[in-house]
């Protein structure tokens, strides 16, 4: 193999799946190789949250030879893959281009260092334990500040190490509340409480936070504490935004892990924002 050959997509597959076992996955889970040919070389892998037709067309403007992506492109049964439907577009759109998509999913949440670890470190905590254990494996992380701060310090410094979204950084709590203990899950979060609770953390860092079980969650702090200060204190970070801190991790340790070969591949990031959401009106104004 010569160094224009580039690196076999198998090996870059067994390399991911040293750095990310998919039996560590969670049961309803579906990650791996999606498009490609074990033998066909890979010299540029694009890194994405979301394998999105425009993701897909950056790849191809980028003349990429393979997509690693967090969320997995067939997540749910389709039962057609004709190119007027999304599923259908983005997979004729691989296989035609002879792009290679490869997804790494709740694999990535619980490796360690992974997704879980990539936003502890973004919220400034060195030293974690799990939050809870899922199907056997850890889920989550908990860690304490080296000094308390306040809520909305801890929110702005949190905010600065995210990528930039429309909706930002959505927070619950009295801005001069005591932060020390954080526990962070990236991505969709609001079926962990019971487990924020009973690990003592002042504030829970996730995303896609659904109204009630938000709502329910600081109704139970105050009212356990008699006062607005009751925690956990929640904060919103975004389901694009908080796992995105992933991909610079994902890129050293792939090209770490494969060794010299790895020294061949061009790693980018992908520039496109798959964040849902455009625009806000009407928010109100920061405390």
């Amino acid at each position: 193999m010569t160094s224009t050959d580039g690196v076999p997509l198998r090996e870059v597959v067994a390399a991911l799946e040293r750095l990310y076992p998919p039996d560590t996955a969670q049961s309803w889970d579906r990650v791996g190789l999606v498009t490609g040919e074990g033998a066909q070389p890979v010299r540029r892998a694009l890194l994405a949250v979301d394998p999105t037709l425009a993701v897909i067309a950056e790849a191809q403007r980028l003349g990429v030879d393979l997509i690693i992506t967090h969320h997995p492109l067939l997540l749910k049964g389709v039962h057609a893959v004709t190119p007027d439907t999304a599923k259908g577009a983005a997979l004729t759109s691989l296989i035609r281009s002879g792009t290679a998509l490869y997804c790494a999913h709740t694999n990535a949440d619980v490796a360690e260092p992974g997704v879980g670890q990539a936003l502890a470190a973004a919220c400034g905590l060195a030293q974690t334990r799990p939050l809870q254990v899922s199907e056997g494996v850890e889920l989550g992380r908990v860690g304490d500040l080296g000094e308390p701060v306040s809520l909305a310090d801890f929110a702005a410094r949190l905010a600065a190490e995210l990528p930039p979204t429309a909706a930002g950084v959505r927070v619950s709590g009295p801005p001069d509340g005591r932060v020390r203990r954080v526990a962070v899950l990236g991505g969709a979060g609001d079926s962990a409480f019971e487990a924020v609770r009973r690990s003592g953390a002042d504030v829970y860092v996730t995303a896609d936070l659904r109204h009630h079980p938000a709502l329910e969650a600081r109704e139970e702090a105050r009212a356990s504490a008699g006062t607005a200060y009751g925690t956990p204190f929640l904060i919103d970070a975004g389901h694009f935004a908080s796992e995105w801190l992933w991909l610079p991790s994902l890129a050293q340790r792939l090209r770490q892990e494969l060794g010299s070969p790895g020294d061949r591949l061009d790693l980018p990031i992908s520039s496109v924002r798959t964040d849902p959401w455009d625009f806000v009106v009407g928010a109100s104004r920061t405390p």
